[in-house]
């Protein structure tokens, strides 16, 4: 049974989501850094009183980690959008379609259009880039997957099914293109281990040795592609 968000007295605008867990000891507060959602993760036996007390405790530091995040921006002309780790100033042009010429992208007029070409343009090159990425390092394990999917995905930058298939958040676009490549090396690498364990990080390692690098900068700078919104 899935148990209602707490809503804090004094957060009246933030939702805490609870996550039982046999292996909890102790109540834990965690904010995500890559799209701000609050989880109290709690023993699972522990009573809904205790839950709400903790949290309400917390108020202050709960508070303050939520300031720190990035606020959320919506591009417009004139603006810069970042794309492989670049930003590229955004520009009305007299074409059918964004192009990239330089430091410049290139999007059709039309204001009212213009998050829903930019998200479509930024979703056709992870696509073909995340497709190449995959293709590369799935040969290199000698693991076939079977297809790959885009999401805006607000938890995770990638995902892999028991099935082989593997989903990607199409923001990874906007990041350097070795860290895109680091998340397809990283779900690439659950083909052979479907956990998080010290083999799996052996085969990551194999895959991409500089992959903590590229780990660090995603935690890093991965809130902030987050909170560029294009489209409602």
């Amino acid at each position: 049974m899935t148990e209602s968000p707490l809503i804090l007295s004094d957060l009246p605008g933030v939702a805490v989501h609870l996550r039982r867990s046999a292996r909890a000891r102790r109540f834990s507060l965690r904010v995500s850094r890559i799209d701000g959602a609050v989880t109290l993760t709690l023993p699972a036996r522990a009573r809904l009183a205790e839950a709400v007390a903790f949290a309400e405790a917390q108020s202050d530091w709960l508070r303050g980690a939520l300031a720190q995040l990035p606020a959320q921006s919506r591009p417009g002309f004139g603006d810069t959008l970042p794309f492989e780790g670049q930003a590229l100033r955004i520009e009305a042009a007299t074409l059918r379609a964004p192009k990239r010429e330089g430091d410049r992208l290139l999007v059709p007029a039309g204001a009212d259009r213009l998050g829903a070409r930019l998200e479509t343009f930024l979703r056709h090159c992870a696509r073909i880039r995340l497709q190449a990425a995959t293709e590369t390092y799935a040969k290199a394990l000698g693991r076939p997957f079977k297809r790959i999917t885009l999401r805006d995905t607000r938890s995770r930058w990638g995902s892999c099914a028991p099935d082989g298939s593997l989903s990607y958040s199409w923001r990874l676009i906007m990041a350097p293109p070795e860290v895109l490549d680091y998340v397809a090396a990283h779900e690439v690498a659950h083909l052979a281990e479907m956990n998080h364990s010290p083999a799996f990080w052996a085969v990551v390692a194999r895959l991409c040795p500089d992959y903590a690098t590229h780990r660090a900068w995603l935690k890093r700078h991965g809130a902030t592609l987050q909170a560029i919104r294009l489209t409602d």
